[in-house]
């Protein structure tokens, strides 16, 4: 790892950033599985949970960079990632509630925490992967900063987006940013764009940056749309006649 170069510490600025805008819900799972815990267990099962948590991340990481060398695949993933900044953006539906059990046992409460963030890393794994451009060691120093960050920062970090909306906005533009970058990187177009377009490596980023929010800002609008529309219907079919 070369501490002195500004680009590493872009790429850890980067996981960082994917990990608090994307990390929330896996926050609040840590919360809800140890909830149930004697006082003096749950600190031990919110260390060990994340503890997992992060080794399973870092080994589905490991994979997912080995894997984003296979041609196309890169590709697939950019498109993935601006559907995910996409749906970032929208409003979240009513009654969407976190449903974990809470164990009553250590053990039980670590399982939960390991199994449930595998089951929501995805996006994670992928924005990582993509943020990393092929540097396990990237990914392993990035996921050791941020994961503190998120578990004892989570009430804060998620009052501030809903303080300052903007900063979802900015979160899911990141996410646009990286998948530019992917597509312009994978194996089958790279030396392409580098011999004949290398103004794609910092046009196809902006592109899917701008692409990333404007979409998934006109898609919330019609989706708030909708919903007054909705409203309205009714409160006119319960009006007494």
């Amino acid at each position: 790892m070369d501490f002195a170069s500004p680009q590493f510490w872009v790429a850890v600025l980067q996981i960082i950033a994917i990990d608090i805008v994307l990390g929330g819900d896996n926050a609040v799972v840590i919360a809800l599985a140890c909830r149930r815990l004697p006082e003096k267990q749950r600190n031990l099962g919110i260390f060990w949970g994340v503890f997992g948590a992060i080794a399973l991340r870092v080994l589905l990481v490991f994979f997912a960079l080995n894997l984003l060398a296979v041609p196309f695949l890169k590709i697939l993933a950019a498109l993935l990632l601006l559907w995910i900044g996409t749906k970032l953006l929208q409003p979240e539906p009513h009654g969407n509630g976190h449903k974990v059990d809470a164990s009553t046992t250590l053990l039980g409460a670590i399982r939960t925490i390991i199994i449930a963030d595998a089951v929501m890393s995805l996006d994670n794994v992928i924005a990582i992967a993509g943020a990393a451009k092929d540097s396990i060691e990237l990914v392993v120093f990035g996921l050791v900063v941020s994961v503190p960050i998120i578990v004892l920062g989570s009430k804060l970090v998620m009052k501030l987006m809903d303080r300052f909306p903007v900063t979802i906005a900015i979160g899911a533009g990141l996410l646009g940013w990286i998948a530019g970058d992917m597509g312009v990187t994978d194996a089958v177009s790279k030396e392409w764009v580098n011999t004949n377009a290398a103004y794609l490596h910092w046009l196809a980023p902006a592109c899917g940056a701008l692409l990333v929010v404007v979409t998934g800002k006109w898609l919330a609008a019609r989706a708030q749309a909708k919903s007054v529309a909705g409203v309205d219907l009714v409160d006119d079919v319960n009006k007494p006649l």
